[in-house]
């Protein structure tokens, strides 16, 4: 799911693996470095991480993030 509201973008991804705090806190901090990131809440338990950027993110950057942080990242939800 995407959407765009005063210039920044909102963007749901479904990310598996995810199991407790340090698991979202890892995530968050990979999908941070990405350029143009404002905005990173992952949640462990529906495995959903909501992203607001800038501009609309490349989806293998996002996923190369996620495969660093040692999860794998399912799609947009």
């Amino acid at each position: 799911m995407t959407a765009e509201t005063k210039n920044q973008v909102t963007t749901v991804y479904q990310v598996t693996g995810m199991t407790c705090g340090h698991c979202e806190g890892a995530v968050s901090s990979e999908i941070s470095g990405i350029e143009g990131v404002t905005s990173v809440e992952a949640t462990a338990a529906t495995g959903r991480v909501t992203v607001v950027s800038q501009t609309p993110l490349d989806e293998e950057a996002v996923r190369a993030a996620v495969d660093e942080a040692g999860y794998e990242l399912a799609g947009q939800a």
